[in-house]
C-alpha cells in the first residue's frame, strides 16, 4: 500500500462524510417549513383565551361572555345558592361526573364544578347539546332553553 493510497482513503471518507452532512442539512431544511407550519397562528392563539373583567359581578348576579364562539355564564352565586347547591343529592343529578380538568375523576358534588372553594363563582357554557340552542342564564333551573326544549 503505497502512501497515495492511504491518502485517497481519507479523502473519501471525508467526501462521505461532507456528503452526508450536507445531506442532512438540507433535509431538516425542506422538513422544517412543513412541521413549522402545524403550529397554530397568532389569531387562533388569541381566540384560545379570554381576559374578563369581574369586578362589576354583584353576589347573585352574572354576566354571560362570548368564548369560542359560545356563550359562557359566569356567575357569583350568593351563600344561599351555594348552599342550595350543596345540598342536592348525588343521585338527583343526570350527570354525576364533575368534567373538571383539575381534578380528573371527581364526582359532580357542587365543591368539584366550582371555580373556587368557596364556591362563589360558577361558569357554565351555555349550549343545549341537541340543537346547540342557546339556554337563558336566568331562567330558573336552566332546564328550558329559549326555543322551549328540555335540556
Amino acid at each position: 500500500m503505497s502512501h497515495a493510497e492511504d491518502h485517497e482513503g481519507t479523502r473519501r471518507d471525508f467526501i462521505y462524510y461532507a456528503t452526508a452532512g450536507t445531506g442532512a442539512v438540507v433535509v431538516g431544511a425542506a422538513v422544517w417549513p412543513l412541521v413549522d407550519q402545524m403550529n397554530p397562528s397568532a389569531d387562533v392563539q388569541a381566540l384560545s383565551s379570554i381576559r374578563v373583567d369581574l369586578s362589576g359581578v354583584e353576589p347573585g348576579s352574572q354576566l354571560t361572555v362570548k368564548f369560542l364562539g359560545k356563550p359562557v355564564f359566569i356567575r357569583r352565586r350568593t351563600p344561599e345558592e351555594i348552599e342550595a347547591a350543596r345540598a342536592v343529592d348525588l343521585s338527583e343529578l343526570p350527570d354525576n361526573d364533575a368534567r373538571n380538568a383539575n381534578e380528573a375523576g371527581a364526582d359532580g358534588a357542587d365543591q368539584n364544578r366550582a371555580l373556587d372553594e368557596a364556591g362563589e363563582w360558577l361558569i357554565m357554557v351555555g349550549v343545549c347539546t341537541h340543537l346547540g340552542c342557546v339556554p337563558l342564564g336566568t331562567a330558573g333551573d336552566n332546564s328550558v332553553d329559549r326555543d322551549g326544549d328540555w335540556i
